[in-house]
């Protein structure tokens, strides 16, 4: 028996009076066999914001001096 893990995620929007219809590429690539399928609502969050600060937190006293040799100027 031959196993593998497969995760299809789609994103839909159903407007008021719509009915959840399953788009046809997802219905075309389920077979025999057992399947799970979850329905959850999109979270609302925002966009993530890059930030560097791990860099920061990582800069100690001792390294004071370390990147001198590769200022410009």
């Amino acid at each position: 028996m031959k196993t593998q893990v497969v995760n299809i995620t789609y994103e839909i929007e159903i407007k008021p009076g719509e009915k959840l219809t399953l788009p046809e590429s997802l219905t075309n690539n389920i077979g025999a066999g057992n399947w799970i399928i979850t329905i959850q609502p999109k979270p609302n969050s925002s966009p993530v914001t890059r930030s560097h600060d791990a860099f920061l937190k990582g800069y100690t006293p001792e390294d004071e001096g370390l990147y001198d040799d590769y200022t410009t100027g």
